[in-house]
């Protein structure tokens, strides 16, 4: 029986690693330590990628056994929603919700486009039908045809094949917030590359114009490290006060910085990353302070495994009255991953979830080799984690 979540927040300790790992036996804690002291080693891990990859492509026998339950058991939930459903009941004892992700990238065809469609469209009715799942997620790049958004962003025509693909697009992304407000479930649009990030903010701002009248169904992502986001937030904002829909924000700090830097200096273009790290946070936390300032309008989910902004939208809601469970403040990180986030946050009370990856072991290994090879940026979280490991295990031998 899971745990009744506090009326009222409880102290947050984001160092109280007895919360943080209390559904992991000693033995399944072991694993995980061996698994993050791996990624702790940039060469094994370089290495170990190209090598699962290579097994893979040549159909080595154990390659796919090896890899799902190791990597893929850690951050995948599994092959399909079926197999994800033991996780999101055991993340649900301890209050925590589950977003299922189904991660697997488009081939470009019309009959992947429609099988993305379905797999959202099934991910939604999963959410309906439990109550641990509390939102739904997808790209539209799953949907669409990445050629033609960047086109439509950059001003140029289509050709009449391509308003033919495009509008069969959008008439997925219909038919998934359709399925989305039937359901009641929530919805995440992804943010992607920012040479055609604003044809998507438009088609998100779109659906939610229709679905968004009573309450935040559709949500629209916001990379923060990019410098001109706030100030789309604030336009965003002011576009749905004036017509009478309420915005659904997910923050993020951003997941394409290295390309997002290469491709505007192949272009002679400003790079729309900001300068430093520092400019980044401070421009999360001002989001989350706007967002806290507008939520008679907005409803936010911090998608971060950063502590400090974490702790800081508590704060915040302390301060302005909201309580833990208000149902329009989410927290959300990814499976595997800062666990002494989730688990403390909802502890106390805080609404919070895990994404959850899932599909095909060879299908998600682009995104499982992410997790593993995002350079300094997992590799310093890789650190954290398996720090963190390492003083539960210590705590729970008495040391």
């Amino acid at each position: 029986m899971s745990p009744a979540a506090p009326t009222q927040a409880l102290p947050i300790s984001f160092e109280d690693t007895r919360v943080a790992f209390a559904s992991k036996s000693d033995a399944q804690l072991r694993k995980v330590y061996a698994l993050f002291a791996a990624m702790n080693n940039g060469t094994l891990v370089k290495t170990g990628s190209g090598l699962m990859k290579t097994a893979l492509k040549w159909g080595l026998p154990g390659t796919k056994f090896l890899i799902k339950h190791s990597i893929f058991e850690q951050f995948c939930g599994g092959e399909t929603i079926a197999e994800c459903r033991p996780v999101t009941a055991e993340l649900g004892k301890y209050n925590i919700g589950t977003i299922l992700d189904y991660s697997v990238e488009g081939e470009g065809s019309d009959a992947s486009y429609d099988h993305t469609r379905d797999e959202v469209l099934a991910t939604i009715d999963e959410a309906h039908r439990s109550q641990h799942i509390p939102f739904s997620v997808f790209k539209v790049t799953g949907v669409a045809d990445v050629a033609i958004l960047e086109k439509i962003q950059a001003g140029q025509l289509l050709t009449a094949h391509e308003e033919a693909a495009h509008t069969r697009a959008v008439a997925r992304v219909e038919a998934i917030c359709a399925r989305a407000h039937q359901h009641g479930v929530r919805l995440f649009v992804d943010a992607e590359e920012s040479w055609f990030q604003h044809t998507i903010d438009l088609l998100a701002y779109d659906m939610m114009a229709r679905y968004n009248r009573e309450k935040a169904i559709v949500w629209n992502t916001y990379q923060l490290y990019r410098h001109d986001r706030l100030d789309a937030l604030k336009a965003a904002h002011d576009a749905a006060a004036e017509a009478g829909y309420y915005l659904g924000v997910k923050l993020v700090r951003g997941a394409y910085m290295e390309k997002e830097a290469r491709v505007a200096k192949q272009r002679g273009q400003q790079n729309p990353i900001n300068p430093t790290k520092q400019a980044t946070d401070d421009l999360y936390d001002e989001s989350l302070r706007y967002c806290v300032e507008h939520i008679d309008r907005i409803s936010i989910c911090a998608g971060t495994h950063n502590e400090a902004s974490s702790l800081l939208l508590t704060q915040l809601m302390q301060q302005a009255g909201i309580a833990p469970s208000d149902p329009r403040v989410w927290f959300a990180q990814l499976y595997g991953m800062s666990d002494n986030l989730t688990y403390n946050l909802a502890n106390a009370g805080y609404n919070t979830a895990k994404y959850l990856p899932y599909g095909p072991v060879a299908a998600v290994m682009p995104y499982l080799l992410r997790r593993a090879d995002e350079n300094t940026a997992i590799a310093g979280q890789s650190s954290r984690e398996f720090l963190l490991i390492l003083k539960e295990i210590r705590r729970r031998r008495g040391q």
